[in-house]
């Protein structure tokens, strides 16, 4: 029965089956969002899964002086990435997969899926991707140091000392204590972890590895059909990933009923998009790629390193 049940969390909630409708519904209510606060008409709200489909029936065109076996499993590769980290995170109480430090296996593989774009974009021997690699780069090494901090900082707290780096116990801390929001000394922490999902997505203003405008689509800028719908798709889980972590180290509330608090769960995702993506999105202008190490480096390593030091201390 257990073998059963674990086969059943994988394939249904809060695996696969799960995790692929929540990362339409949430691209799609973001670009929602982003069109009402700018005053357009906007798509649908399941325009996101249109866009996969329309590209799963185009015509893959490989590049002439593309490294084909790379550039046709980079995207492979970057969509199992997010779908198999997506199933470490707890969605009303329950994770389809559990390992000890769940959390540093969560960092890697959102890793590799940044790594995926920069290994597709140079098999595919295009100038424009081969700026967007060097972008995306850039991109890597400005957010994931704030990331690191942040889980640092949560990990001390809900290890009672001793820094932890399971999931499983971050929810359980805050299951007996109240969401980690709550706590002011968490708040800058919390604040960095919401300048870090825009990033880590490639989600404007922080868009820089492909600025259709500058680049064209830069690291996708030769890719086409299926595996364009791939990277499309890993896009998309990741805004859920993204969402869904903040909520797991911050936002976990639990009523002791799985469907309200998976319910719960799907609204804080929602309202964790709709702030560190949708809001930006609509009122910021790109950056530039001083401006995102830069930014990055200061002042939200600084947010998430001040409540790591304001923890250490025992406050």
């Amino acid at each position: 029965m257990t073998f059963i049940q674990t086969i059943l969390n994988i394939l249904l909630l809060p695996g696969l089956a799960f995790t692929l409708i929540a990362s339409i519904w949430l691209a799609g209510v973001d670009r929602v969002l982003v069109a009402r606060m700018q005053r357009r008409v906007g798509p649908s709200l399941l325009q996101p899964l249109y866009d996969v489909l329309k590209c799963l029936g185009k015509e893959t065109i490989i590049p002439r002086k593309a490294n084909e076996k790379v550039f046709l499993l980079a995207p492979v590769v970057g969509l199992a990435s997010v779908l198999v980290t997506a199933m470490f995170l707890p969605v009303g109480g329950v994770s389809a997969l559990k390992v000890n430090s769940d959390m540093v296996v969560i960092l890697y593989l959102l890793t590799l899926a940044s790594v995926t774009l920069i290994v597709g974009a140079s098999a595919s021997g295009s100038p424009f991707a081969g700026v967007g690699l060097s972008r995306e780069m850039v991109a890597m090494i400005s957010y994931e140091l704030p990331l690191v901090l942040v889980m640092l900082t949560v990990g001390r707290v809900c290890g009672k000392g001793l820094a932890t780096f399971s999931l499983s116990t971050v929810t359980a801390y805050q299951a007996a204590n109240g969401p980690l929001l709550l706590n002011p000394v968490l708040w800058p922490a919390a604040i960095a972890m919401l300048f870090v999902i825009p990033c880590e997505v490639g989600q404007h203003p922080f868009d820089i590895d492909e600025a259709e405008t500058e680049i064209c689509e830069g690291v996708l800028a030769e890719y086409s059909g299926r595996p364009l719908a791939q990277f499309k798709m890993m896009h998309n889980v990741k805004m859920y990933v993204m969402s869904g972590l903040f909520c797991a180290m911050f936002l976990n509330i639990s009523t002791g009923f799985i469907l309200a608090d998976i319910l719960i769960y799907c609204v804080a995702c929602t309202l964790v998009t709709f702030v560190s993506m949708s809001v930006p999105h609509a009122v910021t202008a790109r950056f530039r790629v001083e401006q995102v190490f830069k930014f990055y480096w200061t002042v939200v390593t600084g947010c998430a390193a001040l409540s790591l030091i304001l923890v250490w201390i025992g406050l």
